[in-house]
C-alpha cells in the first residue's frame, strides 16, 4: 500500500504540471482528491492492512493528501495570477479608481469540522458514505429497532411529508442501507456525515436542522473495548493528545449496551467550571454495541458478527473547539463571526 500511495503521489504531481486551464485543474482535484478519487480508492484498502500498520499507513495517507493539496493550491494560485496579469495587460487601467482589495473565502466552520472528522476516521480505515435527507420511515426508524408507536420515537419527532416519508432525524438510515447492501456478513467501517432534522425549539444549544456524523463498524469479534479505544483515539486527534474520555450508561433502541461518551472539559482541564457544570466532563456523542435485532434486519447473523456505532453533533463539537456560545451563530451568515474562521485550512 505504501508503494501504491507513493506511485499515486508521483503520478498526480506529474499530471498536475501538464494542467493548463482552471477547468482542467478542478478535474484534476476531483480525480485525485475527491471523495471517489484515486486517493480515496487507495485509502479504502486500509481495512485490509494489518492492524499494527494502520496508524503508519493512515499518517502516510494524510501526508500524501497534504502534499497534493499544497501542490494543487500553488498551481491554482499561479494559474490565477497568470490569468489576472493577462487580463490586466489587455485592459486599460484607470489609475483614478480606488484600489481593489482581494478578499479570499474560507470554509464554513461546520464544514471545516466535518472535514477534520472525516480525515481522522479515514486515517483509521473508515470510508465516507452519504444518503438521502428525505427518507422512508422504514429506514429511519423500523430498520433501527424503532417500530411504529415505540415511545423512543417521541425524542426524534420530525417533519413528515407523508405517513411513510419524512426528513431524516439522524444519519443512521445510511447505516441500515449499508447493512442491506453488503453480503455474506461482510465486515466494514463507515462514517456518515450529513444534515438531519428534528422538531425542536431553537435555543442556544438546539436547532430544528443540524449536522451529524455517525459511524458504524461491523465484523467478527468487535467488542465494547474496541469502541472505547477508537473513540479515545478520535478525541485525542480532535481535542489534543492529553485528552481522556469516559463512558456513561445510556439508552438507544438501536444499540445494546448503550453509552454516552464524555471528554475531559477542554476549558478547565477537568478541574470543574461553569461550562462543564463543575463535573470536569463534557458530553460529545452517544454510542454502543449494535443491537442484534438491527443486525438481523440488515441481513447479518448476530451469532457471527458484532459491531459498534456512534453519533455526534457537528455543531456541538464546533462549539467546544471554537468557544461559540450559541449554535444559531452558525446559521445566520454573520460575517463578524465567519471572518474569524478565515484562517482555517483543510
Amino acid at each position: 500500500m505504501e508503494e501504491n500511495m507513493k506511485a499515486l503521489e508521483k503520478r498526480a504531481l506529474e499530471s498536475l504540471q501538464t494542467v493548463e486551464a482552471l477547468e482542467a485543474l478542478d478535474a484534476w482535484r476531483v480525480m485525485y482528491l475527491g471523495k471517489k478519487g484515486e486517493l480515496a480508492n487507495v485509502l479504502r484498502g486500509l481495512a485490509q492492512v494489518d492492524a499494527s500498520l494502520r496508524p503508519q499507513m493512515g499518517q502516510l495517507a494524510n501526508d500524501v493528501r497534504d502534499r497534493l493539496e499544497r501542490a494543487f493550491t500553488e498551481r491554482r494560485d499561479t494559474m490565477q495570477e497568470a490569468e489576472r496579469q493577462k487580463r490586466e495587460a489587455a485592459e486599460a487601467i484607470d489609475v483614478t479608481l480606488d484600489a481593489r482589495v482581494k478578499r479570499y473565502g474560507a470554509p464554513h466552520p461546520l464544514q471545516y469540522v466535518i472535514q477534520k472528522i472525516e480525515d481522522i476516521f479515514v486515517g483509521f480505515g473508515f470510508t465516507v458514505e452519504e444518503g438521502p435527507e428525505v427518507e422512508l420511515d422504514y429506514y429511519n426508524f423500523e430498520a433501527l429497532n424503532l417500530p411504529k408507536d415505540h415511545p423512543a420515537r417521541d425524542m426524534q419527532d420530525t417533519f413528515y411529508l407523508s405517513p411513510d416519508v419524512l426528513l431524516r432525524t439522524h444519519t443512521s438510515p445510511v447505516q441500515a442501507r449499508t447493512l442491506l447492501r453488503m453480503e455474506n456478513n461482510q465486515p466494514f467501517r463507515i462514517i456518515v456525515p450529513g444534515r438531519v432534522y428534528r422538531r425542536d425549539d431553537d435555543d442556544a444549544t438546539h436547532s430544528h436542522a443540524f449536522t451529524q456524523v455517525e459511524g458504524l463498524v461491523v465484523g467478527v469479534g468487535i467488542r465494547m473495548s474496541d469502541l472505547k479505544g477508537m473513540l479515545l483515539s478520535f478525541a485525542r486527534e480532535m481535542f489534543g493528545a492529553d485528552q481522556d474520555v469516559r463512558l456513561r450508561p445510556s439508552y438507544f433502541p438501536f444499540t445494546e449496551p448503550s453509552a454516552e461518551l464524555d471528554v475531559r472539559c477542554i476549558y478547565c482541564g477537568g478541574s470543574g467550571c461553569g461550562t462543564c457544570k463543575h463535573t470536569g466532563w463534557i458530553e460529545i456523542l452517544g454510542c454502543g454495541m449494535v443491537h442484534p435485532r438491527v443486525l438481523e434486519m440488515g441481513g447479518y447473523d448476530p451469532q457471527v458478527c458484532t459491531g459498534f456505532a456512534f453519533g455526534m453533533g457537528v455543531e456541538r463539537v464546533a462549539m467546544l473547539m471554537y468557544q461559540v456560545e450559541d449554535v444559531r451563530h452558525f446559521y445566520v451568515n454573520d460575517l463578524r463571526l465567519l471572518q474569524q474562521f478565515s484562517g482555517l485550512a483543510r
